[in-house]
């Protein structure tokens, strides 16, 4: 029987959001300085205010307070009828000393040698970390999710470009709800939910209208104009849409709804497809395995099914805080393998394909380097693989830029070839 799935997404604006980026630009300014730091940075965002908390063990010192007002500021919160300004909103920075006991069973003293480094770093918490992929899309996302993030940055972009649709405000979300067939194939949209923050620029009920027919009639054409032939086709006349449903939303962002770092972790992984651990990633070093080796099991994930092993594949990790090897490996593949093995032997292969200690992720994927902000609106999951520069301190003294910064990596197709050949496929 044909049954229907249902993803959410939410903007920069959304105030999680607000908070998820401001502790990730802090994270990529330590490590900009001080590629060593150890970074858990917690953000609270409420009326006129930001409150930042959390460890640092780094030689880097840091205006913690300019980094907060830039990101508020770079998301669109520039006007004092917001309540939330990053010209005039309080920054209080309760960020003290990481704990030495925390600390030395990540950072012990080891050779120079790769295996004597990946031995000698133990994971920074226990817990157990998930990564997905399936065939559905192009990015191997789960497609509810991957519409609910494109209905949003398109609707950044309208706001940004301020010329179709000049009164939207920066917070803003969605949702998407699909009907699959029995045999887990997606036949239709049925629903599509947007709620947009909003100037107040006429009587309620002449702007609610004026702001229902420009989300049908000029975001959703051009987000409909974005997908592949075969999406396109999933939309239809009979989709319901659900804008701005309870009202007017004029009251919004950390004004309207106080926000915290790491709550919106479903948003950031998969829509509720797979499965999750429930450690945010956003104000974490990637020596915290929540953050590191969540991208490492949605690497192993997408390789996988890019491979062909199967149309769907579900990765998990788990750690003792301290140890180096993981505790376990788990792979589900729904009944979809390819590969004439069962899930608990295709496991055993990956664990010999794909070194999961937690040094050896933070080496092979890169990720001691500050590319975390970037990953704070719009997923972790299914973006692109990029190489780019960024700027920290502008126009200060001590300002640094950095080239060849490699972002996504998670993201890269890069094994496709060493799995097919495991496998003969």
């Amino acid at each position: 029987m044909p049954y229907l799935f249902t993803s959410e997404s939410v903007s920069e604006g959304h105030p999680d959001k607000v908070a998820d980026q401001i502790s990730d630009a802090l994270i990529d300014n330590f490590l900009a300085h001080d590629r060593n730091s150890k970074v858990a940075c917690e953000t609270l965002v409420t009326t006129g205010q930001v409150v930042l908390a959390g460890e640092v063990k780094s030689e880097a010192y840091l205006d913690v307070q300019t980094i907060a007002r830039e990101v508020i500021n770079g998301i669109g919160y520039t006007k004092g009828e917001y309540m939330f300004n990053g010209d005039s909103c309080g920054v209080i920075s309760a960020i003290h000393e990481q704990s030495s006991d925390i600390n030395q069973g990540v950072d012990r003293k080891s050779g120079e040698s790769f295996e004597e480094k990946a031995n000698a770093q133990g994971a920074g918490d226990q817990g157990m970390m998930f990564g997905y992929a399936t065939n559905e899309t192009e990015n191997y996302m789960p497609l509810a999710l991957d519409l609910a993030h494109s209905i949003l940055r398109e609707l950044s972009a309208i706001r940004r470009e301020g010329t179709e649709i000049k009164y939207l405000r920066p917070d803003a979300k969605s949702q998407v709800t699909i009907e699959y067939s029995d045999d887990h194939k997606p036949q239709r949209i049925d629903a599509i939910v947007v709620s947009t923050q909003h100037d107040d620029f006429a009587e309620d009920e002449e702007m609610l209208a004026k702001i229902r027919k420009d989300i049908i009639e000029i975001l959703m054409p051009r987000v409909i104009a974005q997908q592949k032939p075969e999406i396109q086709a999933l939309f239809n006349d009979q989709i319901k849409y659900h804008i701005n449903p309870t009202g007017k939303f004029v009251i919004g962002g950390p004004h309207g709804d106080t926000g915290l770092t790491g709550r919106k972790i479903i948003v950031d992984t998969y829509g509720g497809k797979g499965a999750h651990g429930g450690g945010a990633f956003s104000g974490k070093d990637p020596s915290k395995v929540d953050r590191s080796a969540a991208y490492a099991t949605r690497h192993i994930a997408k390789n996988l099914v890019a491979a062909g092993v199967a149309d769907e594949v579900l990765v998990q990790v788990s750690y003792a805080i301290g140890v180096a090897e993981p505790c376990g490996l788990f792979i589900n593949t729904y009944g979809t393998s390819k590969v004439g093995v069962n899930d608990g032997e295709l496991a055993k292969k990956v664990q010999e394909l794909f070194d999961l200690r937690p040094y050896a992720i933070e080496h092979n994927l890169k990720l001691r380097n500050p590319i975390y902000q970037e990953t704070a609106a719009y997923g972790h999951m299914g973006r692109d693989y990029y190489v780019g520069s960024k700027t920290f301190n502008k126009g200060q003294k001590n300002e640094i830029t950095l080239d060849n910064l490699e972002f996504f990596t998670w993201e890269k197709l890069d094994r496709v070839e060493d799995i097919k050949k495991a496998f003969n496929l």
